[in-house]
């Protein structure tokens, strides 16, 4: 007797260069019949992006492959509760007969509440999460830290079953009292296949010497919006410490930052080996993590990080602050003294200068994260998210 199809409703902010594979990918799965509600198409079609503060559109396909729909959106596109307002989800969620909906919109936005009061009415399965590891939020208002200990515990239990993508997010969903059979791991993952071929297809030394460095120049990238969070100061500053002898520093990615950052590395005497690339697109992201000898991400504020996945898929090494939720899954388990605590500039340094004291170990800790980045496969985040979506399901049928 064949397993049970599953008709699942995926409701996303807007398309996703790293979640479009997925969802080309479950599209696939016999076990799933997916249809996907967009509250936006930001990032398919060209839109200002105030965080890259640039127009982006991303040059991948982001809607092939897999049925959606946009739900016109009767906000005002803001970042804020009612920037997001798609009223036309409830009907899609009435009408739609489907078994179960996941919801990959927050609960800081109206459609968020919009669709989860659908899903009750109609007897639909509603599965969601958080990306979260801690309570901390990233502005560092401690009001919200503690709002958050009373109000989380009363947001998941509307879940029927809550999905999170890191251990890190397991343990803290856990530690809010919503009960381990209610919780599944669906770790967070980007096309591995396709990251994996498109680098093998790189010629290193072109690549490197398109950002200006010979061949054995230490280059250290950092690949991310330049948000005050991410502290892309702090690499700056550490770059500038650990004195690297020819190394060159790449910021890839836009952000307000920037200026700040340019004006900070002329001070250091630095403006000849930092270069800014600005908004870097999809397509060309393979070469840059390839051509890298490490890539370092030194976030305050960071709840998972694919950026991690990608550079580990093109055999980039990863150097992470104790504050980005890949930390614990990918990073630690290849080489753990390459997570630092987030804010110590001077560990940094010395994080650097030991990565780059032994060459052949720093390339050999690529290798085994080019293997190790398989755990987090997109085999294993679909298999997860039809077993969540299997269990969400029995939970509505029980309460039938």
């Amino acid at each position: 007797m064949s397993e049970r199809r599953f008709k699942v409703l995926a409701i996303a902010t807007h398309p996703v260069q790293y979640m479009a594979p997925i969802f080309r990918r479950m599209a696939s799965e016999p076990q799933l019949e997916l249809h996907v509600a967009y509250c936006s198409l930001r990032g398919a079609e060209m839109a200002f992006d105030l965080d890259f503060q640039s127009s982006v559109k991303w040059d991948v396909p982001l809607l092939d492959g897999y049925a959606w729909t946009e739900i016109p959106n009767k906000g005002s596109g803001a970042e804020s509760f009612f920037g997001l307002n798609n009223p036309g989800l409830a009907k899609l969620i009435r009408e739609g007969r489907f078994d179960a909906v996941l919801c990959f919109v927050g609960y800081v936005r109206a459609s968020f509440w919009i669709a989860l009061r659908a899903a009750k009415t109609s007897h639909t399965a509603f599965v969601f999460g958080t990306d979260a590891h801690s309570l901390a939020p990233r502005d560092g208002k401690t009001w919200k830290m503690w709002l958050k200990k009373v109000l989380w515990p009363f947001l998941f239990r509307q879940a029927d079953q809550v999905i999170v993508p890191s251990t890190g997010t397991l343990q803290m969903v856990k530690s809010l009292g919503i009960p381990a059979e209610k919780i599944t791991l669906t770790p967070y993952s980007v096309d591995n296949d396709w990251w994996k071929s498109r680098s093998a297809k790189v010629n290193r030394d072109a690549a490197r010497a398109d950002l200006g460095a010979a061949p054995e120049q230490p280059i250290i990238l950092f690949c991310a919006k330049l948000q005050p969070w991410k502290r892309p100061m702090d690499l700056l500053q550490a770059f500038a410490e650990a004195d690297l002898a020819g190394s060159v520093l790449v910021f890839a990615g836009g952000g307000q930052q920037r200026a700040e950052l340019e004006a900070q590395a002329v001070k250091l005497g630095l403006q000849a080996r930092v270069k800014f690339l600005g908004f870097v697109n999809q397509s060309q992201l393979p070469a840059l993590y390839f051509a890298a000898d490490v890539m370092v991400l030194p976030s305050s504020y960071e709840p998972f990080a694919v950026v991690v996945n990608e550079a580990m898929c093109c055999g980039c090494p990863v150097i992470v602050s104790d504050q980005v939720g890949a930390a614990r899954d990918l990073v630690a388990p290849v080489r753990a003294e390459f997570v630092f605590p987030a804010g110590n500039v001077t560990a940094l340094a010395q994080t650097l200068r030991a990565a780059f004291a032994n060459r052949d170990q720093l390339r050999e800790t690529g290798m085994r994260g080019f293997a190790y980045v398989e755990r987090h496969s997109p085999q294993r985040l679909i298999a997860a998210t039809v077993d969540a979506v299997r269990k969400a399901v029995k939970v509505v049928q029980r309460g039938k």
